[in-house]
C-alpha cells in the first residue's frame, strides 16, 4: 500500500468547480498530471497526499469500500450506499456548497395530499382499487425505502429512474418522484409539488474518511495537517481581529468582559468573531480606548483539532 494518503475529489462538473475553488481558497491548489484529462493530481500547499479524480459517485463508493482514505463528495450519494454508512464512513466536514435536498415530490393536482400521511392513505386506495402499487420514480432506492419505511408507507413499488426523474409522472411510467432539488423550479415546471413533510436529506458536499481503509500513522498526520488548513481557514471566515494602542488601565475592564462573552485575547488585542466587530470596536472606543482597527485574519490555527480527534478515534492502525 502506498506511504501517501489517498484523497479523492470530483473529476468534473460544477462539484469539481467548487472543489477546486474552496481548495484554492484553504491555499491548496490541485495539480493535475496528464493535463485537464488527467485522474491523477498533487495537492500543493500540503504533504504526504496523492489525489485521485473520480466521479461523485464513484468517490461515495471508494469512501465505502474502503478504497481511499478521504473523499469530497455529497451526502446523499453516501447515504444512498446503505445500510450503517456511518460504521463505514465518517462526515469530517460539511462543505457548504453542492446544496440540494431529497425530497417526495407528488403530482400538483393531488390537492388532499400534502403529508407523508396522505400519502399512505393514497397507496392503500390505489391498492384496493386497481390491485396495483403506488409508483415512486427515483435513483434513490435505499434512502426511499428507508424513508418510507419510518413513515409507514408499505403499498408501494420502486420504478428505477434512468433518465429525467421528474418527468416520470406527466410520462405516466410513475405516480410520484423521489429526487434531488436545489431550488424546486424544475419539480414545479413538470407539475410537482413537495410534500410538506418530505424532505428526506438536506445533502451539501461533504469532506468524509473511510473507516475501512487501513491507515498508518503516517497518513493520519497527513489527514490532520489538511484538517487544520481547513479547519483554520474556516475560523478565520467566523473572526475578526481587533488592534489599538495598548492602554492597560483602561481596556482591562472592557476586555475581560469581551473575552466573557467569547473573545479571546491576542498580544496586540483581541480575536472576535466576525459578527462583533461593530459592537466591540464601539465599546472599546467608548472607554476611551483607540483608535480601534478591524482585520480579518487568513488562518486561525487553535491548538486542538475536532476532525483529526474524531478521525483517530475512529480509525484503527
Amino acid at each position: 500500500m502506498s506511504e501517501s494518503l489517498i484523497l479523492a475529489v470530483p473529476s468534473k462538473g460544477r462539484l469539481k468547480e467548487q472543489v477546486e475553488e474552496w481548495l484554492a481558497d484553504c491555499g491548496l491548489k490541485l495539480s493535475v498530471a496528464g493535463g485537464s484529462r488527467g485522474y491523477m493530481a498533487e495537492l500543493k500547499g500540503v504533504s504526504g497526499i496523492q489525489v485521485r479524480l473520480l466521479s461523485a459517485g464513484d468517490i461515495a463508493e471508494a469512501l465505502d469500500l474502503g478504497e481511499v482514505h478521504l473523499g469530497i463528495t455529497g451526502e446523499d450519494l453516501l447515504r444512498e450506499r446503505g445500510g450503517d454508512v456511518d460504521a463505514r464512513v465518517l462526515l469530517l466536514r460539511a462543505l457548504g456548497f453542492g446544496r440540494a435536498d431529497l425530497v417526495v415530490a407528488v403530482p400538483k393536482s393531488w390537492i388532499d395530499v400534502d403529508s407523508m400521511a396522505d400519502l399512505e392513505e393514497v397507496g392503500h386506495d390505489l391498492l384496493a382499487r386497481s390491485g396495483r402499487r403506488m409508483r415512486v420514480a427515483t435513483k434513490y432506492l435505499a434512502q426511499t425505502r428507508a424513508f418510507f419505511a419510518r413513515h409507514g408507507v408499505a403499498d408501494y413499488r420502486i420504478t428505477e429512474s434512468g433518465g429525467a426523474t421528474e418527468g416520470a409522472p406527466a410520462a405516466g411510467s410513475a405516480e410520484l418522484v423521489v429526487d434531488i432539488t436545489t431550488t424546486g423550479a424544475t419539480l414545479q415546471a413538470n407539475g410537482l409539488k413537495i410534500l410538506d413533510d418530505g424532505v428526506i436529506l438536506k445533502s451539501q458536499a461533504q469532506l468524509a474518511a473511510s473507516l475501512r481503509i487501513g491507515w498508518n500513522p503516517n497518513q493520519l498526520d497527513a489527514a490532520e495537517r489538511l484538517l487544520r488548513i481547513i479547519e483554520a481557514r474556516a475560523a478565520a471566515k467566523e473572526s475578526a481581529m481587533l488592534t489599538w494602542p495598548a492602554d492597560p488601565v483602561r481596556e482591562e475592564a472592557i476586555v475581560d468582559a469581551l473575552v466573557a462573552r467569547g473573545a479571546s485575547r491576542r498580544p496586540n488585542g483581541l480575536l472576535t468573531p466576525a459578527g462583533w466587530v461593530s459592537e466591540a470596536s464601539i465599546s472599546l472606543a467608548g472607554a476611551g480606548i483607540g483608535p480601534v482597527t478591524a482585520s480579518r485574519p487568513d488562518f486561525v490555527y487553535k491548538s486542538g483539532c475536532e476532525a483529526a480527534v474524531a478521525l483517530r478515534q475512529r480509525v484503527q492502525i
